[in-house]
């Protein structure tokens, strides 16, 4: 029998096994759905997380406590980072269908959706998730172009002065961050770039660090100086930003689109049962597994968050900048800001493909059943790989496909350089429908909690509350985006 081509999806490897006679029941080899065994632990599965969870949106949760204040903007932190474990907790319930520990398997967050709920809402489901994953590596993208901006005009300062022009234009870095991730996408699976999630966790750690420090030295340098010295010591106030310093109406749209940026700072359950999927066979269950890791994953980024956030505000007040280590809130050490911003980047690397591969994995796996015929889809080159490691299988689609996003998501990025705005606008569109109600409706259906009980009730007003909350995220992150259209003029240096 002619193998099938790898296209590196979990329908693959099951088809794979149901056609060659490979063992349905677990091996050494195999788990029990004919795939090769997964090897993740809740260590591993934490990695992928963190690298998903503190990225870009850590740089701008000072901007957002300084919108809401020192009551509102750490009690906001908080309660998202809770939904985001309760929901979360609630998701991995449903990677199994039925039985937890050898139920159907759901590898992919649509198929978790397919399996709970009706067709309408899968569709649904599958634009809001896919199109989220879009605007995710646009966001990346901007994100990573302005720390490399920031290197180049942070040297450029120390050279000719704080006051120098030093304007520098995004376009050329994020090429160069595109290329990059053209090269980093032809990675076939999520299970093979684990390594690429340790090193960008480290990365986030080394920047979410750095930033804290700086954040600390500011505080202690400015309640050391002299009483009289302006605005010294811990800054800000228990309502944000004061009217004045902004109107009343930004104030307002301020605070809502604060909600969007702290909602993107935690968005990572649209990956969640595909991490979920790299997770060894129990025991114990891969739910339990997700839940410790989740938990790991949550408390960790909550304690970086509040300490960013928090000393970032306390540093520069109502003056915090939208993105903490490229807004110039810090110019010196101009070489730890060099090392925190590069550290950013090589975390945007691996935080890209995390979030991208299952939007991958979706389209090659469809084109393959478009078009199971076509070489050009189907059709692998093995290349030699060095040592003693398997060869790399080179697919022309996938390699045409993933370059072709990377190039499409990039020139959006140059059309649209708003990291602020764009994070809030993300954060705010994918919380509600992503984080929250598939995951309530899910685990309804999965655990039959009977309608109209207690624990129903409880769990759609949890859902109303965070709509609500995405719909004023939503609206505050429009018209930041707005404001900034009317003044911008692209592709010009900044």
């Amino acid at each position: 029998m002619q193998k099938m081509p790898d296209i590196g999806t979990a329908n693959y490897y099951h088809q794979a096994a149901l056609e060659q006679g490979l063992p349905q029941e677990p091996s050494k080899c195999f788990d029990d759905d004919g795939r090769l065994k997964r090897t993740g632990t809740v260590w591993t599965a934490s990695a992928h997380i963190i690298t998903a969870v503190i990225g870009s949106g850590v740089l701008s949760l000072a901007w957002a406590i300084g919108q809401l204040g020192w009551v509102a903007g750490p009690a906001v932190m908080l309660l998202f980072s809770f939904v985001t474990y309760y929901t979360s907790a609630l998701l991995g319930d449903c990677y199994r269908s039925g039985d937890p520990i050898s139920g159907k398997r759901n590898y992919t967050y649509m198929d978790a959706v397919q399996a709970n709920l009706n067709g309408f809402k899968v569709k649904v489901c599958g634009y809001l998730q896919y199109l989220n994953i879009v605007g995710v590596a646009i966001g990346y993208t901007i994100a990573a172009s302005i720390s490399m901006v920031a290197v180049k005009r942070s040297n450029c300062f120390h050279k000719n002065g704080d006051d120098s022009p030093c304007q520098v234009s995004n376009n050329p870095y994020m090429i160069i961050f595109a290329i990059v991730e053209i090269l980093f996408s032809q990675i076939p699976d999520f299970d093979q770039i684990w390594w690429l999630s340790i090193v960008a966790a480290i990365m986030s750690f080394t920047y979410s660090a750095i930033g804290l420090s700086l954040g600390i030295v500011q505080v202690i340098s400015k309640h050391c100086t002299k009483p009289s010295t302006k605005n010294g010591g811990i800054r800000g106030s228990l309502t944000g930003i004061s009217i004045g310093t902004v109107s009343e109406m930004d104030k307002i749209w301020r605070s809502f689109q604060a909600f969007g940026d702290i909602a993107f700072a935690y968005s990572y359950s649209i990956i969640l049962i595909e991490i979920q999927d790299t997770i060894k066979a129990p025991p114990p269950s891969e739910a339990k597994v997700m839940k410790k890791a989740t938990l790991i994953s949550v408390l960790t980024t909550t304690i970086f968050y509040m300490l960013c956030g928090c000393m970032g505000y306390a540093a520069f007040g109502d003056m915090a900048p939208g993105n903490l280590l490229t807004g110039f809130g810090f110019y010196n050490p101009y070489w730890l800001l060099d090392i925190a911003n590069v550290a950013i980047v090589i975390h945007l690397v691996g935080a890209y493909q995390v979030y991208c591969q299952p939007l991958f994995a979706f389209v090659e796996q469809w084109a393959v059943r478009a078009w199971p015929k076509s070489r050009f889809v189907t059709a692998e080159l093995e290349i030699p790989m060095p040592g003693d490691r398997s060869p790399y299988k080179f697919n022309l689609f996938r390699t045409t496909w993933r370059s072709a996003f990377v190039v499409a998501t990039t020139v959006v990025s140059m059309l649209l350089p708003f990291f602020n705005d764009v994070a809030g606008l993300l954060g705010a569109v994918g919380f509600w429908p992503l984080t929250v109600y598939f995951p309530v409706e899910m685990y309804i259906v999965q655990k039959k909690v009977e309608r109209w009980s207690t624990r129903w009730v409880c769990l759609q007003m949890l859902s109303l509350a965070c709509l609500a909350i995405t719909v004023a995220a939503a609206a505050g992150s429009i018209a930041g985006v707005v404001s900034d259209l009317k003044v911008y003029q692209p592709f010009k240096a900044r």
